[in-house]
């Protein structure tokens, strides 16, 4: 999708489809509607007064050849209660408003910008919503429908021109929203089409692309570093695992913090041994999210250049039950030197990241944020609403949920505390992988952040959070790109970028 500005009083802009936001109650005459001709709002009213038009949340009221103007449709995008409205939801409105018109085969939107409100911010949260609303996961049908896309989202500024930081949150949105479609592409493909090897080759070409470091290592080189936590997982499947590093150093960042990524990137999950349930396993090509996720916020600031450095590190691999595959009742020794008794394959990941974290910190990482499709339990305290999110360092916690809260992404702090421990002890290693149902995902996440030690360490369970499982207005059903943005968020604002 372009992305264009054009400075021009709202009667003389020619499109398809003309956008405008209003609230409920007031829906004509409130958010950019009042910036309509009389004529034009005069039409809204009569529509408001039948009961057509109310302006309540995500309510779409399609005008045709609207007098007034020289637009040959009108969309009012109803923005809901004027008390419950914040900035992030801005971006709900543009994805409403673009795949209403996608619907229409409209390959045109204009979005009016009310001057008085505009920020730098508003318009970010726009551009993305615009984007990401655009996206759609049909890369596989043969009826796919090629002339349902919005080729190009236009600005409107009316008669007050942008300035040059309203022009750079554009740009920016635009780069942030792409990156999370990027995600979306990765973690749609089915697993036959996306191995760790072929993870491994995105990652690869994406961080060629923007001038990134690489380095990917194969089992030889896996198993030479005694990621044996890791490598255990793998030995089940005939594709071979990969550790994708990605490195993003500019020369103006300062030498700490250095921020270490860590995604789980399980290309496909059958369980194992302890083999999950038939229904709905198709599912578990998506549980290499969290990979995905470090890989789409590398292509991020890659573009945007954070005066921070970050490297990414993705353990890639398969959980297959093979006669070589790993078995309940083994005892494996991380990379880190502590033991692992097996009471569960099916909890995998926690063991693929246990490796992973501690090799961040071999490569110098200070911070540990690691994000994982790791629990089915964190959906059942919070739902496909929340990401669950875990952490020793407080400081570091907070600073994750504010940038959740400053881009609308959602997420609950849940609890990490010392008792916990006694539901993942060992009677003949150091830990267990697994703590139980009880607790379930305070203990997968507990267990991960014994291998980031003293290092200040957050975990992002996103196992409800990476998949959208009905198509709502403003987002496609599928894959979510969910956290790019909280985390492009933090990364832009730590050192001042």
């Amino acid at each position: 999708m372009k992305i264009d500005v054009e400075e021009k009083a709202v009667e003389q802009i020619q499109t398809p489809l003309l956008v405008v936001d209003g609230f409920e109650g007031a829906p004509a005459s409130t958010g950019s509607a009042e910036l309509l001709p009389a004529a034009t709002r005069k039409t809204l009213l009569n529509l408001h007064a039948s009961g057509e038009l109310t302006g309540k949340a995500l309510e779409c009221t399609l005008v045709h050849h609207p007098p007034g103007l020289a637009a040959l449709r009108l969309l009012v995008v109803g923005a809901g209660k004027r008390e419950k409205f914040q900035l992030p939801h801005l971006a709900r409105l543009a994805g409403a408003a673009v795949r209403h018109a996608r619907c229409r085969h409209i390959h045109e939107v204009a979005w009016l910008t009310l001057a008085r409100s505009r920020t730098p911010e508003a318009l970010q949260h726009i551009v993305e919503g615009a984007i990401v609303g655009n996206y759609e996961p049909d890369k596989y049908r043969s009826d796919r429908a090629s002339d349902r896309r919005v080729d190009r989202f236009v600005l409107l500024a009316g008669e007050t021109p942008f300035s040059e930081a309203e022009k750079t949150a554009i740009a920016r949105g635009r780069i942030i929203a792409e990156s999370q479609n990027f995600v979306r592409n990765l973690v749609n493909e089915p697993s036959n089409r996306m191995t760790p090897t072929l993870l491994a080759e995105h990652a690869v070409a994406m961080a060629r692309e923007f001038g990134m470091k690489s380095v990917v290592l194969g089992p030889e080189e896996i198993r030479a570093l005694n990621m044996n936590a890791f490598w255990a997982v793998a030995q089940g499947s005939h594709e071979p695992p990969r550790l994708i590093l990605l490195q993003y150093e500019p020369a103006n960042a300062p030498e700490t913090p250095i921020v270490g990524l860590i995604g789980k990137g399980v290309t496909f999950d059958t369980g194992g041994i302890s083999l999950k349930p038939s229904q709905n396993m198709e599912e578990m090509k998506t549980d290499m999210a969290g990979g995905a996720a470090m890989l789409g916020v590398m292509r991020a600031i890659a573009q945007l250049k954070p005066p921070v450095r970050v490297k990414a590190i993705v353990p890639a691999t398969e959980n297959m039950p093979g006669g070589r595959a790993y078995k309940p009742g083994d005892v494996l020794t991380a990379m880190s030197g502590k033991t692992i008794e097996i009471l569960n394959t099916d909890a995998e990941g926690r063991l693929a990241l246990a490796d992973a974290l501690h090799y961040a910190k071999t490569q110098g990482c200070t911070v540990l944020i690691d994000a994982a499709t790791l629990t089915g339990a964190v959906t059942i305290a919070l739902g496909n609403i929340m990401t669950g999110v875990f952490g020793w360092n407080k400081e570091w916690v907070r600073r994750v949920l504010a940038s959740a809260a400053a881009t609308g992404e959602r997420m609950w702090e849940l609890p990490v505390d010392d008792d916990y421990r006694d539901l993942y002890k060992s009677s003949i290693a150091d830990i267990a992988n697994s703590g139980g149902r009880h607790g379930g995902a305070i203990t997968a996440a507990m267990f991960v952040g014994e291998f980031a030690g003293e290092t200040p360490w957050v975990h992002l369970d996103i196992a409800g959070t990476r998949w959208n499982y009905e198509e709502k207005p403003y987002l496609a059903k599928g894959p979510t790109g969910h956290p790019v943005p909280t985390l492009v968020h933090l990364l832009m604002n730590l050192n001042g970028g």
